[in-house]
């Protein structure tokens, strides 16, 4: 490590709660230089990016010195690769995968196979058995094969269970190849393009939903019998900090039961609760801090190999998609370990110390 942690834990961050847990409302004034966190961090810590925020004042310097591990956020799906005519556009993951290479961090492919996106090239094909067969094929070998080298990993198939939790999800590739079929194609073609990156299959809810949480797993133990390349398991953990205490470290227990490695892919805690919780900013600060605290704490006590990474849903407030109205987002939220100015939060602190013990 570069960064002595008997200063990070010393007068520069003093703790206020009795039990040795940062209380959000009774911050030290003033501290010393932000420690970089993936230098404290035992397991890769990561970020997620969008190529054109790197031209936003602060958020490459942020990026670079605090995480090793970058996710593609929207630039390597469909919905941002396919063009009208059948094109693919690379533009926005190569900025991003030279971006980790002049840094010194990996990148996460996210992703090749989702329920939502649809594009009308693929729409076209609807009912072609053949020629959709082709198209699918086609496109995870030139995607895949494109990053071969560069991207460490893959999200292969995103989000295949409903929000009720029950049922896999129907789109228009179930449609079209079957619902195991799909699955199966999507990782067996994935594999020939790449036969070095770590293959996922990445959910959210699995902390919220039990009955999501037994539908993904099921579906992921039994294909990895029927020999499907599932190289590790993604959960997403988009939480609100009126998540109880406990669910974390639950569902983490639970997708580590199946032995695969682990990504924690997605992390973010709004501060918007989805039920009745105490509307003071000092309870939901505190909440916001156990819950990362819980996530990291549960996350750390897997065995190392089952620790593929640990990635943050954004660098700064600002650029959070809890931001964003037309997902039904707050723009008031504040889930990230930085502020809108790019400065640490309490949170920040906590964090690092989590990561440093």
């Amino acid at each position: 490590m570069t960064f002595n942690r008997r200063t990070l834990i010393g007068s520069a961050l003093a703790l206020a709660a009795c039990d040795g847990r940062i209380d959000a409302a009774a911050q030290p004034t003033s501290r010393g230089p932000a420690p970089a966190l993936r230098d404290l961090a035992p397991f890769p810590f990561g970020t997620q990016l969008i190529s054109d925020e790197l031209s936003i004042p602060g958020v490459a310097d942020l990026a670079r010195r605090h995480f090793d591990q970058v996710n593609t956020g929207f630039e390597l799906k469909m919905e941002y690769i396919v063009q009208a005519d059948g094109r693919l556009r690379f533009d926005g993951g190569d900025r991003l995968a030279a971006f980790c290479r002049a840094n010194n961090q990996v990148l996460h492919g996210h992703t090749l196979v989702w329920y939502a996106d649809q594009p009308a090239w693929f729409e076209r094909l609807d009912g072609s058995r053949r020629a959709f067969e082709a198209a699918f094929d086609g496109y995870i070998s030139e995607v895949a094969g494109r990053y071969a080298g560069r991207a460490r990993a893959w999200d292969v198939v995103n989000e295949p269970v409903t929000d009720e939790g029950s049922e896999l999800r129907e789109s228009l590739w179930s449609r079209n190849l079957g619902q195991d079929g799909h699955f199966v194609r999507a990782f067996e073609q994935a594999r020939q393009a790449d036969p070095d990156a770590i293959l996922f299959t990445n959910d959210y809810h699995l902390e919220s939903n039990p009955t999501k949480r037994r539908t993904f797993l099921n579906l992921v133990e039994r294909m990895v019998r029927r020999g499907v390349p599932i190289d590790g398991i993604g959960t997403q953990c988009h939480v609100s900090v009126d998540l109880p205490r406990g669910a974390l470290t639950q569902s983490m227990r639970d997708i580590a039961s199946l032995g695969l490695p682990v990504h924690v892919s997605e992390f973010d805690c709004s501060m918007i609760p989805d039920g009745v919780f105490p509307a003071s900013r000092r309870d939901r600060e505190t909440a916001q801090i156990r819950l990362y605290e819980e996530a990291l704490e549960s996350y750390a006590s897997l065995p190392a190999a089952q620790q593929y990474g640990f990635t943050v849903w954004g660098v700064r407030d600002a650029e959070s998609w809890l931001r964003r109205t037309d997902y039904g987002g707050d723009a008031s939220d504040t889930p990230l370990l930085f502020d809108d100015e790019g400065r640490p939060k309490p949170v920040f602190w906590s964090v690092a110390e989590t990561l440093g013990g």
